[in-house]
């Protein structure tokens, strides 16, 4: 298991930021999440989320809409 910390623009929807973290580094992914969310809690636009996943293809396929485009995710309806 990995962890991925995703900061992610609701208004363009884009994915401006991924850091990822082991499942030893659990603490320090929280950490890192509550450090972004404080220095972004003005910034209502971004969407700070903290995920679990096998690896990062397994990410980006449960969780498709932080790395497609509008077009993209209708086209793959």
């Amino acid at each position: 298991m990995a962890f991925f910390l995703l900061v992610y623009d609701q208004h363009t929807g884009k994915l401006v930021q991924m850091d990822a973290f082991d499942d030893a580094d659990r603490d320090a992914a929280l950490e890192a999440r509550f450090d972004l969310e404080l220095k972004h809690r003005l910034e209502p636009n971004l969407e700070i989320v903290l995920l679990g996943a096998r690896d990062e293809e397994t990410l980006r396929q449960t969780h498709g809409r932080y790395f497609q485009t509008v077009g993209e995710l209708i086209a793959n309806g």
